[in-house]
């Protein structure tokens, strides 16, 4: 398998080929904000950097640790301590670890599975740092024949490493988001608990006994996003898993807080790529 250098390359690929791509990346590709795909991901840190932001929850980022996030999860590298940047970055068709899995095995739990206290991070130690890579090696290095069934064979071996590390690991402690860690887990608390229920800048403000500068303007520095941004993000996570449980479109727009329907369509056809009928219809499917 070919190791691309570009994530938006490995998601087009993962989505073409229905299974999975590899990127290793060593610098900053255009800066993304609050985002989601359809694809999951698995994020491996190399060089480390500050901190990343995946719905609510903030995490140190340190060499070694790797990220477990799925298709309806929002996220965002808040910042980055090191102009050098170098982690790799699996994108994985949901279909495809379902697929691989057996009746004794679910390859897929990490992903949709998860107990109440999961942490999307898991700190490796340097045994289980080497055995990472050797299975990225394995599968990126594979030629000739049966090059496809040593990829596969690699990549569910890797799976299942994390899925045991993942499932069983004791939960990863929040990070601080800065020094106004307090007040900003407090607002995106706030946010995430009332999502669904109409959110303004000026309500925010009211709540928290801020001004309307100053809550913005310690939100963007703790996340590196604003508020809106965020709050557009987390609705069209909370859509995309309603369409994906079966719901129509009018359902999830109706579901996920959206103040219009125009918003709404316009809002995650842009993040998603395809119309919230459209992407229902491709998940019945």
């Amino acid at each position: 398998m070919t190791e691309l250098s570009s994530c938006k390359q490995a998601i087009e690929n993962c989505r073409q080929s229905q299974t999975f791509s590899i990127a290793h990346l060593y610098k900053e590709e255009k800066t993304m904000d609050m985002h989601i795909h359809d694809c999951y991901e698995i994020y491996y840190s190399i060089s480390g950097g500050k901190q990343f932001l995946i719905d609510n929850k903030f995490y140190a980022i340190e060499p070694g640790n790797v990220f477990i996030i799925n298709q309806y999860e929002s996220h965002k590298i808040t910042q980055v301590d090191k102009i050098m940047h170098e982690r790799i970055v699996l994108s994985i068709h949901p279909e495809y670890t379902k697929r691989l899995g057996s009746p004794k095995t679910n390859l897929d739990a990490c992903f949709s599975h998860r107990p109440a206290d999961f942490s999307h991070k898991i700190s490796l130690s340097r045994d289980q740092q080497k055995r990472f890579l050797y299975y990225i090696n394995k599968i990126t290095g594979a030629e000739g024949y049966g090059h496809d069934i040593l990829e596969q064979t690699a990549f569910m071996e890797l799976l299942v490493l994390l899925n045991r590390l993942a499932l069983t690991s004791h939960p990863a402690k929040a990070a601080p988001a800065c020094i106004y860690n307090q007040q900003v887990d407090d607002i995106l608390a706030y946010i995430n608990l009332n999502i669904t229920s109409p959110i303004t800048i000026g309500q925010l403000a009211g709540k928290f006994y801020l001004s309307e500068s100053y809550i913005c303007r310690i939100f963007k520095g703790a996340t590196g996003t604003t508020i809106n941004k965020y709050i557009t993000a987390r609705r069209i996570s909370i859509a995309k898993a309603l369409l994906s449980d079966g719901a129509s479109a009018m359902e999830a727009y109706e579901k996920s807080g959206f103040s219009d329907y125009s918003n709404f369509f316009k809002a995650f056809t842009r993040a998603v790529g395809i119309s919230p009928k459209k992407y229902a219809q491709c998940s019945v499917s």
